[in-house]
């Protein structure tokens, strides 16, 4: 189940950063940089549903595309903001709050599973609003100019990223609020 349609969707997730990373250093104009890096990352995002529904839809599910999905998603959201702190649309405090946190909640699951309680700290509802919160932000950011004549989408893309940054704080508390009694459990009983 290693090269499955769905799994290899996922991959090009991956693929998919230095290629964006990689348009911004095209002698290109800078609106066509910004247009290209958008298009690209909406494209590569969508991947994410297309290759959850496919896994289902073909009966493709796999332990290993479990574990390279949020993986995937995680790479491309890190790298791209990344990207926007360098290009100054994106403050540098909301990149360290959204990646810390991916780093800490990847953590705590993988602690978590091992315990035997990895349940505890399944996704949630709040995490996939912070998502999508997220996958909004970034176009708006990378593509940086007016849509249809008055969406101004680094306004937007700023505000929609600290929003992000907010539920991100918000859905970490969450998660640890539901593991600390499992860790203190699993922890007491082998004291």
């Amino acid at each position: 189940m290693f090269w499955t349609l769905p799994t290899i969707m996922t991959w090009t997730r991956i693929v998919a950063i230095p290629l964006i990373v990689g348009v911004f250093y095209l002698p290109l104009p800078e609106g066509m940089r910004n247009l290209i890096a958008t298009v690209m990352f909406i494209v590569f995002a969508a991947t994410d549903w297309l290759d959850g529904y496919l896994a289902r839809r073909l009966n493709q599910t796999s332990a290993f595309g479990a574990f390279l999905d949020p993986v995937a998603d995680k790479f491309l959201v890190c790298a791209s903001l990344l990207v926007l702190v360098h290009l100054n649309r994106a403050d540098v405090f909301v990149a360290l709050i959204i990646i810390g946190r991916e780093i800490a909640i990847s953590a705590l699951r993988e602690w978590m599973a091992q315990l035997g309680a990895g349940k505890s700290v399944a996704v949630h509802m709040l995490g996939k609003v912070k998502t999508t919160v997220q996958m909004v932000a970034i176009p708006f950011l990378l593509y940086e100019g007016v849509l249809f004549g008055v969406i101004d989408t680094l306004l937007w893309g700023r505000w929609l990223i600290w929003v992000a940054a907010v539920l991100t704080v918000w859905s970490m508390v969450y998660y640890l609020r539901k593991a600390i009694p499992e860790i203190r459990a699993r922890t007491e009983a082998r004291g």
